[in-house]
């Protein structure tokens, strides 16, 4: 066969390729190049028939990996020669469906330049639009109902094109060729005001421009945006703001703001490179900053932290409001306590009754309940705190992956993942189980989010913990159970997040987890090395006294770690404020329960050491949300010169003992010397980050990786991340993953795919 005669390649795209205006560029490129064919959506990714000259073909492959739309990811190509059908011209044809789909689900994008210049410019026609969009931007994961991706398998669906905008979707000249999710203001969505009854106030621009009068008045707002309601207010009335609080029933946990833009934000917080990349990302996540002394906000919005949540607007919706109030609005999710984000406005009207003034709301459902992400800037990159909108349900290769799995995550910041074909789905950030209607819409999710891939699940994978709402879910779906240790799956989430295998020593620290062995572990140093693991070391214990209750009171976790270091149950000592905080009669019950094991197990936890330390420096006695206590021991020691404490001690063997006594005793003879409680709490997260590198030597770790909710602290990750490149051992970070329990899932999934055996002594 000679150069010139027409061949034909069916070539099978794989990866987030779907969303992403990639049947677009393809069907642009073969038109450019002169090969006829077809593209078209499948359950897998995109497939693709070409046909031409083999000069032409060559330079098609070579254009599809090279030119590939911005947001596309693709992991796996495969091209196949077929026969030649010696056809003209090149067109995108419907969805090819199959009784399975691999396919990626796209993450929700904020707003790209595009279609922000035609928001800005009179003589568009999605001037002011509030639903504008392209195949570069908007809602994707938020609408999508079914795959492949295609208007009629999400909530647009609803809303026929009109003649404008049909002609866009069939241009191949247009950004809005076949864009999935295309509208304009004569055939799309449309804004409309409440009030607290559900009546309707003003719709279309009058309510935008009446909900931004509201807010400069005061009012509370709720808006219903890509993945679900957010309560706004105005953020720098500290009335309005308070008010906020008191009816959210939130007392003390800090609120998200929204900024216009990244002037805004650098005015009230420190900004790095990264950090601002993380802003205008097309994620659009919140990033917690530094905040910066004397800026404009309501002391309300987040006391007595050193850091701001913030991010920048997400949709067109949110760009036009924060214009037309001109000042920074928080803007927290729309729920009550621990309740799942709110994604229907009716059901939004009835459970904020009482908490919002107004209600912002439109037309376009919301198929996937998606709250904002959560990001920090740890050890030198961006860690995902918390997984949600723009970042989920993208998956993370993980090739031990094979059969379908699903799994159901632990009880706090729960979020399921679905595992198959050498990937893994983590689904968005879905809340605490503890509250009846987020375990609502964690069992509704257990449904979805395989369905939504068409998996027939062979094993189901949780925690083991028993008394857990997704431990005894999972009992309720047959046989095939698998049951996973709670820092193992911290372990391996961070593995499948940074792609390692074994050796590594993981160092797996957070408030508390089922360890098997009739204790509460959570200060944990895991080699692994598949296919084994062992328990190669862990903090000293302490009792906690009350048990649970202690993670509400970090003062009874400061008696805990009083009784241990000074050897009796509770010591008379008035000069300390946890023992200051207990009445006569509280401190003889608490000694009677420490001093007989009375509901106070033992716990090896690295978060209740923090909380005991910010006890004992009187930063926080009881905790109005959880994390607060150790939030105010990192708040206390930035910026502070570390007071010298001596490095906790390794001690015996088969697990070795990190022996935190000495730390613990020399910070009190400090403080009652009159050391300052931010220099102590510095030189506490200085001497626990030494303690990291003195069990790793002790190991002969190489590589060590820095998992569980303690490492979203930035101080303790980075130093301890500095300290071990210093002694030559390799650190590893999350990134993708939360180190958090939001992160467990993908680990549950790691170890149901390939499990591992536990080492003993």
């Amino acid at each position: 066969m000679d150069a010139e005669t027409p061949q034909r390649l069916r070539i099978a795209i794989a990866g987030a390729v779907q969303g992403v205006g990639f049947r677009p560029f393809v069907c642009r490129l073969a038109r450019e190049i002169g090969l006829a064919g077809s593209v078209c959506n499948d359950g897998a990714g995109v497939l693709i028939e070409a046909e031409g000259a083999p000069a032409a073909l060559d330079r098609f492959l070579d254009r599809l990996a090279r030119d590939a739309p911005a947001h596309a990811m693709v992991t796996d190509r495969a091209v196949t020669r077929l026969a030649p059908r010696f056809t003209a011209g090149f067109s995108i044809t419907p969805s090819a469906e199959g009784a399975a789909c691999s396919a990626v689900v796209m993450a929700d994008l904020v707003t790209c330049p595009d279609c922000l210049r035609e928001l800005d410019d009179p003589t568009d026609r999605r001037y002011g639009y509030p639903f504008t969009t392209c195949v570069a931007c908007g809602p994707r994961y938020s609408v999508m109902t079914a795959l492949p991706y295609d208007r009629a398998r999400t909530t647009m669906h609803r809303f026929p094109l009109c003649a404008e905008c049909a002609a866009e979707y069939a241009d191949p000249g247009s950004r809005r060729f076949h864009a999935e999710s295309i509208c304009c203001p004569a055939c799309g969505p449309q804004l409309a005001l409440w009030d607290a009854q559900g009546s309707v106030l003003a719709t279309r621009q009058a309510a935008l421009a009446a909900a931004a009068a509201a807010l400069r008045a005061g009012r509370i707002v709720a808006m219903k945006g890509l993945g679900g309601f957010q309560l706004l207010v105005d953020a720098r009335d500290d009335a309005a703001v308070r008010r906020l609080r008191v009816r959210k029933r939130r007392p003390r946990k800090p609120f998200a703001l929204m900024l216009a833009d990244l002037d805004a934000t650098a005015r009230l917080a420190e900004v790095s490179a990264i950090e601002r990349a993380a802003l205008a990302s097309p994620a659009g996540p919140i990033v917690l900053l530094a905040a910066k002394p004397g800026g404009a906000l309501a002391p309300a919005v987040a006391p007595g932290m050193g850091c701001l949540g913030i991010m920048l607007p997400t949709s067109p919706l949110h760009h036009l409001l924060l214009r037309a109030v001109g000042f920074p609005l928080v803007a927290t999710s729309g729920n009550l306590g621990g309740a799942p984000i709110l994604t229907d406005e009716t059901a939004a009207l009835r459970a904020l009754a009482g908490v919002a003034d107004l209600f912002l709301v439109h037309d376009r459902p919301i198929a996937h309940a998606v709250d904002d992400s959560v990001v920090r800037v740890i050890a030198g990159g961006v860690t995902v705190l918390r997984r949600a909108r723009g970042y989920a349900p993208l998956p993370l290769a993980w090739p031990a992956v094979g059969a379908p799995l699903l799994a159901l995550g632990g009880q706090q910041k729960n979020t399921l993942a679905t595992g198959f074909a050498g990937r893994i789905f983590l689904g968005p950030h879905g809340g605490d189980l503890d509250d009846a209607a987020a375990l609502d819409a964690f069992r509704r999710a257990a449904i979805s989010l395989p369905a939504l891939h068409q998996l027939a699940v062979t094993r189901v994978a949780c925690d083991r913990h028993p008394d857990y709402a997704s431990t005894r879910h999972a009992e309720t779906l047959g046989p095939g159970v698998v049951r996973v240790p709670h820092h193992l799956a911290h372990a391996l989430s961070g593995m499948v997040d940074r792609g390692l295998d074994g050796p590594l020593l993981a160092v797996a620290w957070d408030g508390t987890g089922d360890g098997g062995d009739g204790t509460v572990w959570g200060g944990e140093f895991l080699a692994i090395d598949p296919p084994r693991w062992r328990r190669a070391g862990h903090l000293l214990a302490f009792r906690l006294p009350g048990g649970d209750a202690a993670a509400r009171e970090p003062r009874r976790s400061a008696l805990g770690v009083l009784a241990a270091l000074e050897g009796v149950a509770v010591p008379e000592r008035d000069d300390l404020p946890p023992l200051a905080a207990f009445t006569a009669p509280e401190r003889r019950i608490l000694a009677t329960m420490l001093a007989r094991g009375v509901a106070a197990p033992f716990a090896s936890s690295a978060g209740r050491l923090f909380d005991a330390v910010a006890a004992l420096l009187d930063l926080c006695q009881r905790a109005g949300f959880e994390g607060e206590a150790a939030m105010a021991l990192e708040a206390a020691a930035a910026g502070a010169a570390p007071a010298p404490l001596p490095t906790p001690v390794p001690r015996g063997d088969h697990p070795l003992v990190l022996d935190w006594r000495p730390t613990l005793a020399a910070l009190l003879a400090a403080r009652a010397s009159g050391v300052a409680a931010g220099a102590l709490a510095a030189g506490f997260h200085d001497a626990l980050a030494a303690g990291i590198v003195a069990v790793a030597r002790d190991v002969a770790a190489h590589r060590v990786l820095l998992t569980g909710g303690c490492f979203q602290n930035a101080l303790l990750a980075g130093r301890a991340a500095a300290r071990l490149d210093a002694a030559g051992i390799e650190p590893f970070c999350h990134r993708q993953v939360p180190p958090n329990d939001g992160g467990l899932a993908v680990g549950q999934i790691a170890f149901a795919a390939a499990p591992l055996i536990e080492e003993r002594p």
